[in-house]
């Protein structure tokens, strides 16, 4: 497959940078690349743009990055950092003038349902409801999305089992605190990795900046950038400070992938 376009709508941790409340260092900074929003990512080939979670700031998002059309969801799990942006996906389906599919394994497709079952009932047309309309694709192996094969990767985020992809030479992997050693095969030979890399100390549902490099370096990537990002790493400092070929990610960084 030809060059795949990563875009970074959210690289924040759950509570957002800046926190409510906290007048640290880097709540307080004027350097854009510390303020991070809810995670978020659009991965597109051409003209087909992919959304992985919907974030609590996903209009806000869309709006500053310009992401005027989708033509599907992909969903890693089901937490609220996740997903409580989904209502906002309607404006894709007015834009699109259909359906959106919508990719999740049967765990988060539960939750989904519960928070926004009337997102997946098809609209009486009569009722004049400005609402999405989605329509669900169990993620059981590797499926297709207009020209990119999307391969789901299980990860596990603290003991809860989630999902990780790969398209091409790239592989999203958020959230993350294990891989398991059969996956390690699924991300062999990637280009492009984005990691889980929460904060310097451990967390029991997060990788540690430590622990996401050695991941790196396991895995082996040209270039790995980490997300999920807490409040505790400055971005200028901390990337001063990570070895070569590891890197923040930020919000708005986009991000070229093959040829």
């Amino acid at each position: 497959m030809a060059k795949v376009d990563l875009l970074f709508l959210g690289t924040g941790t759950s509570a957002g940078v800046p926190m409510i409340g906290c007048d640290c260092a880097v709540c307080g900074s004027t350097d854009p690349r510390d303020q991070r929003s809810r995670p978020s990512v659009v991965i597109s080939h051409g003209e087909c743009r992919v959304l992985v979670d919907t974030s609590p700031e996903l209009r806000v998002q869309c709006v500053a990055r310009g992401v005027n059309r989708i033509e599907a969801v992909v969903f890693t799990h089901a937490h609220a950092d996740h997903i409580m942006g989904l209502d906002d996906v309607r404006r894709f389906n007015t834009i699109k003038g259909g359906a959106l599919d919508v990719f999740a394994d049967h765990r988060t497709f539960e939750t989904l349902t519960r928070c926004f079952g009337y997102c997946f009932r098809a609209p009486d047309p009569a009722a004049h409801v400005y609402r999405p309309h989605l329509k669900w694709r169990d993620v059981t192996g590797p499926f297709d999305i207009g020209p990119m094969t999307w391969r789901p990767i299980p990860l596990l985020h603290g003991e809860m089992p989630i999902l990780g992809f790969r398209v091409g030479d790239l592989a999203y992997c958020t959230d993350v605190s294990r891989i398991p050693e059969e996956s390690f095969e699924l991300l062999a030979g990637v280009e492009v990795l984005v990691l889980d890399g929460l904060q310097r100390k451990p967390h029991p549902t997060h990788f540690s900046v430590d622990q996401a490099i050695a991941t790196a370096r396991r895995i082996g990537a040209r270039q790995t950038y980490l997300t999920h990002i807490a409040h505790s790493l400055p971005h200028a400092a901390t990337c001063a400070d990570l070895p070569d070929g590891v890197t923040l990610a930020y919000d708005g960084l986009r991000v070229e992938v093959g040829e």
